[in-house]
């Protein structure tokens, strides 16, 4: 029951994805929508458009002109069936829906489905006359007699056009004429390798002209292509050196199966387009790769040269499995990796922006009302005045605390806002509403002050000890520079929390903006999608835009908090708490103080968190986790994107397998329909 659930959720959005017409508050698919949805977005030029239009026919069993939910969900479980592609060609040959299908039907499909350039297909032939009987049609072929023709179709239409371009019955063709065969019954099989090299096959037994029996044994091992390959990799996996000869292949197909499986001219065939480009006869398994086009495998399938483990197409289903497959301590491990790979891009991020954050610090505790006491006329003249008087080094004076407590800090934040956003997206559909996405923020941003209030407390102290240095007043007894561990001891557990309400002010109102802005400007701005993969560039840009307003709106609550936070001197004004200190700066200092620093914060948090992520990234791919692969970290929206991209994979690939009998008759079918030949008939 749940994976029935589980699929039609799956079809659901994947039609309120291309679905673009709405009537009557219910959407609806046009043709194109229809096309878009079920057509693979790769470069499958064997396999036109338009030839898909005939599954759209199906879907709008009726001829409405567009397709709704409920059609699609039947035409999706029509192509789940394991027959699916005979099932559709019955349908399409089948234009009465009567479960029957008669000579003229059959006729006639045929005869408008196929280009004008293809050979005739001879409906008096005695191999038809078997299945319908008379050409009158008094026999009609059930679902199952007609599968059973179509079957058998391939190799009459083969028989058919040998014996026309075969004028003198010498039982030869020319290659040209063979390759005319081949391509109009197996063309979308085919790789361009083995289409180029078509003609070769005169060479194989030296002559001029191809034999009908060597058109057959061709034929025969494309037809029976999955044990052709089933065979070529149990071979080369007992092969000590990984390449087998004529015959090993024999050896291993006579073995695989209780009859010969091949002739020795089939053999012979697959030896002479694998080994093109080698005349040893001994090869590997990148030269039976050519032989197949590799865009012919179901989504968890890779084509030849890989090794013939499934998941290895998916890196992030394999990790799940090793995960699963290891037990508790992997996890442990693997949490502990992605730990510290964090620890250390946010102290990259820190420490790139800190003299910003140092200067943002001094701004906020400038006090402009006391005389004396304005030092700085803007953020560039404290950024000038701090390199003058302290040195270099002075902007970087307080990092130490700041990157030991970015570790958790940043870890907790993440985990939090991924477990919240976890607990409120749809299982089903993967959405989140906008509202659920800020109470997720939220709550990562209140879980960080945990670490972030010590951390601050101590750093804005540090901090201003070199600002304290370079502006005592005469008389006055220069204060000793402390260092961060005399700091927290002199402030004790209770006073490295002073002002955690102003930090929960900043910090909750600050996550709650800055992640949904980064999914949404991820998924709306960048178009991500199960498609298209965010280049690092484009996860740089998306943190830093991101981090713009969240920084700058949650400057007056920041402000409060340094004011808070730093130990006032003589002279300057103290506060009790958020409501003090707001009244206070606001009656000395105006509503303009409340945005002190605000720039320095844009361009600090800004970067910080587009060059933590990026950094995030490429940590991940110089030092992937044994067992891992160079993966790429997740986000929130993985297992959500995982699951569409799939669900639309899977779509894709029936679609095109559905077609398969249908292409295994001319692989043009549906591209030609001739109406007006249609009319004077």
């Amino acid at each position: 029951m749940t994976d029935t659930v589980s699929r039609l959720e799956q079809y659901r959005r994947t039609f309120q994805k291309y679905a673009s017409v709405e009537k009557d508050q219910e959407r609806f698919m046009t043709r194109d929508d229809f096309l878009s949805a079920i057509v693979p977005n790769e470069d499958f030029k064997k396999i036109k458009r338009e030839q898909f239009e005939l599954l759209y026919k199906l879907a709008d069993k009726n001829d409405k002109g567009y397709v709704s939910f409920n059609d699609f969900v039947i035409f999706e479980d029509l192509l789940s069936k394991p027959d699916a592609e005979y099932e559709v060609a019955f349908r399409v040959f089948d234009v009465n829906g009567t479960g029957k299908v008669t000579f003229d039907q059959f006729r006639e499909v045929l005869q408008n489905n196929m280009p004008q350039d293809a050979v005739p297909f001879d409906f008096d032939c005695d191999w038809l006359k078997l299945y319908i009987g008379s050409k009158e049609g008094h026999h009609e072929l059930s679902y199952q007699e007609f599968t059973q023709l179509l079957k058998g179709l391939q190799g009459e239409r083969l028989r058919q056009e040998f014996k026309h371009y075969d004028k003198d019955q010498t039982g030869f063709i020319l290659p040209e004429d063979f390759k005319k065969i081949i391509l109009d019954v197996a063309k979308h099989k085919l790789s361009d390798d083995v289409i180029d090299h078509l003609p070769t096959l005169c060479n194989l037994y030296g002559g001029d002209n191809i034999s009908f029996s060597s058109v057959v044994a061709f034929h025969n091992v494309i037809r029976n292509i999955d044990m052709v390959e089933s065979v070529i990799r149990k071979a080369i996996e007992a092969s000590p050196d990984k390449k087998i000869t004529k015959a090993d292949f024999l050896k291993r197909a006579h073995e695989a199966s209780r009859y010969t499986a091949f002739t020795p001219m089939e053999v012979d065939i697959i030896f002479h387009f694998a080994g093109v480009d080698d005349d040893s006869e001994v090869l590997g398994l990148d030269d039976f790769a050519r032989i197949l086009d590799p865009r012919w495998t179901l989504p968890h399938e890779k084509a030849l040269p890989e090794s013939s483990h499934p998941q290895r197409s998916n890196p992030n289903n394999l990790h799940q499995i090793e995960q699963q497959n290891r037990g508790i301590l992997w996890q442990i491990v693997d949490s502990a990796y992605s730990f510290t790979l964090g620890s250390i891009a946010g102290a990259i991020g820190a420490t790139a922006v800190y003299p910003i954050d140092l200067v943002k610090t001094r701004m906020q505790n400038q006090r402009s009302k006391v005389v004396g006491e304005l030092l700085y006329k803007n953020s560039l003249d404290c950024f000038k005045k701090v390199l003058k008087n302290e040195g270099f080094l002075g902007l970087y004076r307080g990092l130490g605390p700041q990157l030991v407590g970015v570790a958790p800090e940043k870890a907790i934040k993440l985990t939090v806002n991924d477990f919240v956003r976890g607990k409120f997206t749809n299982p089903q559909s993967g959405e989140i509403k906008f509202w659920q996405e800020m109470v997720a923020g939220g709550a990562a941003g209140a879980s960080q002050v945990v670490f972030t209030n010590p951390l601050e407390i101590v750093k804005i102290r540090l901090q201003i000890q070199g600002e304290q240095a370079k502006n005592v007043v005469a008389g006055e007894v220069v204060a000793p520079r402390r260092s961060a561990v005399w700091i927290v001891k002199h402030l004790g557990i209770i006073g490295l929390y002073k002002g955690v309400s102003a930090c929960l002010l900043r910090d909750v109102p600050f996550s709650a903006i800055y992640f949904p802005a980064y999914a949404h400007l991820k998924k709306d701005l960048f178009k991500e999608s199960p498609d298209h993969k965010l280049a690092v560039s484009e996860l740089l840009m998306a943190g830093a835009i991101a981090g713009m307003p969240a920084a700058y709106f949650t400057t007056p609550a920041d402000v409060i908090k340094t004011r808070l936070q730093v130990e006032a001197r003589k002279g300057q004004t103290t506060y009790s708490g958020i409501f003090d200190a707001a009244r206070k700066i606001f009656a000395e200092e105006g509503f303009k103080a409340f945005f002190k620093g605000g720039p320095a914060r844009i361009f600090r948090s800004s970067p910080q968190f587009g060059v933590t992520l990026t950094a995030y990234e490429l940590l991940h791919q110089l030092f992937p986790l044994p067992g891992h692969g160079a993966t790429t970290p997740s986000n929130t929206t993985s297992t959500t994107t995982t699951t569409i991209k799939s669900a639309e994979q899977t779509t894709t690939v029936r679609s095109t397998n559905a077609l398969k009998m249908l292409l295994d008759l001319d692989y043009r079918f549906g591209v030609y329909q001739p109406t007006t030949t249609k009319k004077n008939a």
